[in-house]
């Protein structure tokens, strides 16, 4: 079944569903251009860009406060092979229907948003990991704006958003907030965040600690979902793993 809807970003593009979640059918390229134009105009109301792959689609299965965040104004991207595979084959346009990669969406949106001075609030698990990301960033695109981190506590509970991390990033006026958490906190922090704040809430995922983008070669090869595998945590890994044999099950079923 294709679903066409109008969503937040500037072009309005065809979205298909997956198990009864909309996805966008699009290509990295737009969507770094239009989270960029959104993101310099940061006055407008908060927006959420969701990097989904298929354990977001199997716990939005089965537990409906998750399921219902997707309905929520915001994008939903397909951020895993699985998913993106499925996107493609139900498309009308298959070939737009790519896998956003978190690493590799964080870095072009970096790299391009120094063009407009954009302001980058990172949210991580652990400062020291914070601390090395925004050093190997000013690094590496020289000029890019970095304006604030915050170390989420890895007791916070899954749909609150910490007060002190509201208050930072409302100081340090961020354009673009980036939240590198386990799902399904992140989803919940960047939805409670929007509600409070103006600005882009991406929901990266907890491999935003990784500078390291799929070279092109692997990508175009088709192998880029084994390369992030490589270098992802091994808890991490193996709810993956699971999630995504869970999806393909589903999908197969029509479930």
């Amino acid at each position: 079944m294709t679903d066409f809807k109008e969503i937040d970003l500037p072009s309005a593009r065809q979205s298909v569903l997956i198990c009864g979640l909309p996805f966008e059918v699009t290509d990295l390229d737009t969507v770094v251009r239009d989270v960029v134009t959104i993101a310099a105009g940061s006055s407008n109301p908060g927006l959420v860009v969701r990097l989904s792959n298929a354990y977001s689609v199997m716990r939005a299965s089965r537990d409906l406060e998750y399921r219902q965040l997707f309905a929520r104004p915001g994008a939903t991207l397909p951020g895993g092979a699985s998913v993106a595979c499925a996107t493609r084959i139900r498309a009308r346009h298959p070939r737009k229907g790519t896998w956003v990669l978190g690493p590799s969406f964080f870095v072009a949106v970096l790299d391009q948003g120094r063009t407009n001075a954009l302001r980058h609030f990172l949210i991580g698990t652990s400062d020291d990991a914070l601390t090395r990301l925004v050093g190997d960033a000013t690094i590496r695109y020289p000029g890019v704006n970095i304006v604030g981190t915050f170390a989420s506590p890895p007791s916070a509970a899954q749909n609150t958003v910490d007060r002190e991390c509201v208050e930072r990033i409302a100081e340090a006026n961020a354009d673009i907030v980036w939240i590198g958490l386990d799902s399904p906190e992140r989803e919940f922090a960047a939805a409670a965040l929007a509600e409070r704040l103006p600005g882009v809430f991406v929901d990266v995922g907890a491999d935003l600690d990784s500078l390291r983008p799929v070279p092109t070669w692997i990508e175009d090869s088709g192998l880029a979902w084994a390369y992030r595998l490589m270098f992802t945590p091994r808890r991490i890994r193996r709810g993956h793993l699971l999630g995504n044999a869970r999806f393909i099950l589903a999908v197969i079923y029509g479930r």
